[in-house]
């Protein structure tokens, strides 16, 4: 199973949840593989490596598909069962590139085909924007996690986002679902928590139960090189992701029972 990690608004968890996710599941054995597909490359960067010295890397592989196997592109990381494709500013002109190509939206999709079958979870990383590189994510994907901010203007980003979904759904891809993840929320303001029930209220089923609150932790975490479930496994935020991948568990094993 593909998921996608979007959302056109940095700054909300895309990259955190992500790295997170991937890493518990891995821990309970599950064959992981996260893909980088932002040029700012802050995946590849929170997992210790330089972006610039990587070669090759997911442009590589849009690119030169043909000629590269995934296999050359992916790398290890620390972690048992957690692999990962890198990326660098070179990502920033595959829009460009790609765009010129017939289907080029499906260009990520067939680049992974090869080990779809490897890995239990691959999980694509997205660049904060709703262009060329997330199109295709999506058109790869089964599922969409939103991260969102626990803040009004963050609801009013969703309209955009969902359009765009609608558009993969006609496109090609109409199995294709949505579920958001809230996030940063502070507990101690009345606004977020207004926002945290509005979304819940106005997504119902769509929306995770699990909420990932505003916390220090996540910044110490990132500068330190480790997801939040290693570096203060009993934090709030790492519990509260832990939980999440029960709820992803969950949702995998009744897509199993229903097909």
């Amino acid at each position: 199973m593909i998921y996608a990690i979007a959302n056109q608004k940095g700054g909300v968890g895309k990259t955190t949840t992500c790295l997170n996710v991937a890493t518990v599941l891995a821990e309970q054995g599950k064959k992981v593989l996260m893909v980088d597909l932002d040029p700012q490359a802050g995946l590849t960067t929170s997992l210790g490596f330089n972006p610039e010295e990587l070669q090759p890397t997911i442009y590589n592989l849009l690119i030169d598909g043909d000629e590269l196997n995934v296999r050359q592109v992916i790398l290890s990381t620390s972690e048992p069962n957690l692999d990962f494709i890198p990326a660098n500013l070179d990502l920033s002109g595959a829009e460009i590139e790609l765009i010129r190509e017939m289907s080029w939206d499906r260009t990520l999709g067939e680049v992974l085909k090869p080990v779809r079958g490897f890995y239990d979870f691959i999980f694509v990383d997205c660049p904060p924007s709703l262009g060329v590189l997330t199109t295709n994510a999506f058109m790869a994907a089964k599922m969409v996690i939103v991260p969102v901010q626990s803040e009004y203007l963050a609801m009013r980003g969703l309209k955009q986002l969902q359009k765009i979904i609608s558009k993969v759904q006609k496109k090609g891809n109409p199995g294709i679902q949505i579920k958001i993840l809230r996030t940063m929320h502070d507990a101690r303001t009345i606004h977020s928590t207004e926002i945290v029930d509005e979304l819940k209220r106005v997504f119902d089923k769509r929306v995770f139960d699990a909420i990932i609150r505003r916390s220090v932790k996540f910044s110490e975490a990132t500068a330190a090189f480790q997801p939040i479930i290693r570096y203060a496994e009993n934090s709030p935020g790492a519990l509260a992701y832990r939980d999440l991948v029960k709820e992803i568990l969950e949702y995998e094993q009744n897509q199993t029972t229903s097909n």
